[in-house]
């Protein structure tokens, strides 16, 4: 059971990255300069408002409440009005509240569909070589949980922090109005709160960078146990898998608890100490009251400024609270910004397909028409352009290959294709015969050696171009959800109806298809449920037919269909070979044995090539395959 690959980690605590990271994301913000303008308008509004309301207390006592103690008869339509004002100041703050918040979604979800689109865009721009070494399931947590935190940090984190930064200016300039005393006592203790929120802050920072790695494991593991789970069945592997997951989740369940473990103490703490300097703020500021000193303060002034004081507390335990989601954001924003920095395939390819005809001399030229014909678009230095028919002509010279720069696959490999020959790679697994068709369709690029298409280097053809000549049909059936139909037209997107019909009818795929309840409008699954795999595969080479390419790619096309199926499938494949030139992957020898040439690889060499008869009477390794068993092992 293989185990499920890490990506590289987030640096625990680079501030270069960090500060890179978060000048990206505000690179994204810019966009929304005015929307951005007016959030920090009514931010300002609902902060100054809160403040207002609290020196108004300092009016409503002093001016108000503390005359009527001293009346006969207290007139309270001087009080009822100051009231109705205040209700009008926290009314106005209310308004403004609600409008940046409504705003700051607008941002956040614009920004993560920004996102969300450049990571998917350049994702289709990534080599194979990544796919083959990242685990999608890790790939697929940028997608969700990355961006989940980072749509929370820009929706609610930034705008609490910017209203919690804003209230603190306001409440300190408030509070020095009131009393420049219990300022001072105010911030002794604003200055421990710092300091604590800075220790603790910093290590749940590191640990929630941690925990987003931890958890792309996790999904990737899980991804991949859902995906393969009839396999687990089949060997019984339920309490291993079990085993596995318990491990990952274990690591991912210490480096969760020692994040939101810092993270949860640091709210109480917080919360305790404004409690405590509320406490000292109502004692020194009512002995000040008492004994006149320092210009003296009067009852409506201390109670203004205990509530100043809570003002003043309240946003800081706010952005404590706030640090933890923006450093569990950056961290995500970091992978995803990871994957959008991974480096695009290269195409330096200039050489093109285009639709051709042959003009009044006899030479191929370009056309906007479409036409039968193909050509190689071949552009000079000269600013001459030459036109070289597409035929299929595949030809290998002396090709080394390693996947990884250290170990080499392939040795010295050199074949030739003629067009409309089919050419079969017969050798146990790992020999080298999936990779040398990589290497045609450039899914990887040689160390050494050359690739010749129709005589042309097959490093100056352009790759889509390259890739749109070459059919393939792989193994493992890649379906998606969709009708048959499109399912069918996806190997050519402009394909008719009736070309999607003969290529389902070259493929022996239309009489099943006949028989489902919508035909070819019969909506199915990505996984081809409701489907026999050999009926997947089966509009898997409908898909090709479609295509109309002049080089088949056949990866072990046939080796997950039964022996009936087979056979049905046999005669549209010798069919759909007809005249092209076909690369034929395959275990069971019966598939390869009217191939004009068959290549028996070992460790990555060409050890035997020959026709069939031609192998059987050099008795050699395709002899003893042959006669040994139909099937390699």
């Amino acid at each position: 059971m293989n185990r499920p690959g890490v990506r590289k980690a987030v640096p625990k605590s680079d501030k270069k990255v960090s500060g890179k990271t978060v000048k990206r994301l505000m690179s994204y913000i810019k966009n929304y300069r005015i929307t951005f303008i007016f959030v920090i308008i009514c931010i300002i509004i609902s902060a100054v408002t809160g403040v207002i309301g609290s020196m108004f207390l300092q009016i409503l006592i002093d001016d108000y409440i503390t005359p009527m103690l001293s009346q006969a008869v207290p007139d309270f339509s001087g009080l009822i009005t100051a009231v109705l004002t205040m209700a009008g100041i926290y009314l106005i703050g209310v308004a403004a509240t609600y409008f940046y918040n409504w705003a700051m979604v607008k941002i956040s979800e614009g920004i993560i569909r920004k996102i969300r689109n450049e990571m998917f865009a350049h994702m289709q721009t990534l080599p194979i070589k990544y796919f083959d070494t990242h685990h999608y399931g890790d790939t697929m947590s940028h997608f969700t949980n990355d961006t989940d935190t980072l749509r929370q940090m820009i929706s609610q984190s930034i705008p609490q922090t910017l209203s919690s930064l804003i209230t603190i200016v306001s409440v300190v300039c408030a509070m020095l109005m009131t009393s420049w005393a219990l300022t001072i006592v105010t911030l002794v203790f604003v200055a421990l709160m710092i300091f604590i929120t800075g220790k603790i802050g910093g290590k749940s920072g590191r640990y929630f960078t941690k925990q987003q790695t931890d958890l792309g494991v996790v999904n990737a593991y899980i991804d991949e146990m859902v995906s393969g789970q009839k396999v687990v069945k089949v060997f019984c592997h339920e309490d291993k898998c079990k085993q596995e997951f318990d491990a990952l989740n274990d690591k991912l369940c210490q480096s969760a608890t020692a994040a939101n473990t810092f993270a949860n103490i640091l709210m109480p703490i917080m919360g305790n100490l404004g409690n405590l300097l509320y406490v000292v703020v109502a004692t020194v500021g009512g002995a000040l009251a008492i004994s006149g000193v320092f210009g003296g303060l009067t009852i409506g002034a201390v109670a203004s400024f205990l509530q100043l004081s809570r003002s003043f507390t309240n946003p800081i335990t706010q952005v404590s609270q706030q640090i933890n989601m923006v450093v569990m954001a950056i961290a995500g924003a970091g992978r995803i910004f990871d994957l959008m920095d991974e480096k695009s395939e290269e195409d330096n390819g200039y050489v093109t397909l285009v639709n051709a005809k042959y003009d009044k001399n006899g030479e191929l030229t370009e056309t906007d028409e479409h036409t039968c014909l193909w050509a190689w678009k071949h552009p000079h230095g000269d600013g001459t352009v030459t036109y070289t028919k597409l035929e299929g002509k595949v030809e290998l010279f002396d090709v080394d290959f390693s996947y990884d720069g250290k170990k080499t696959v392939l040795h010295n490999v050199s074949l030739y294709a003629e067009p409309g020959q089919k050419i079969a790679f017969v050798g146990s697994t790992g020999a080298g015969k999936t990779t040398i068709t990589n290497l045609i369709n450039r899914f990887y690029d040689i160390a050494d050696g050359k690739i010749r298409y129709d005589g042309i280097n097959i490093n100056k053809i352009k790759k889509s171009d390259l890739r749109r000549s070459l059919g393939m049909v792989l193994q493992e059936t890649n379906l998606f959800t969709g009708t048959i139909m499109e399912n069918i037209r996806y190997g050519r997107l402009d394909a008719t109806d009736e070309e999607v019909y003969a290529a389902a009818e070259l493929a022996n795929a239309d009489k099943f298809i006949d028989n489902l309840p919508d035909g070819y409008n019969t909506v199915i699954t990505g996984d081809g449920g409701g489907l026999s795999q050999g009926q997947c595969q089966l509009l898997s080479i409908a898909r090709a037919a479609v295509a109309d390419p002049p080089v088949m790619i056949l990866d072990e096309a046939t080796s997950s269909i039964d022996t009936r199926t087979e056979n049905i499938v046999q005669s549209g494949m010798d069919a759909l070979m007809h005249g092209r030139t076909v690369f034929v992957i395959a275990h069971r020898l019966s598939t390869v044995r009217n191939s004009d040439v068959i290549m028996v690889l070992e460790l990555g060499r060409i050890i035997e090539r020959g026709s069939h008869d031609q192998l059987i009477a050099q008795k050699g390794k395709y002899y003893q395959l042959y006669t040994g068993a139909f099937e390699l092992d």
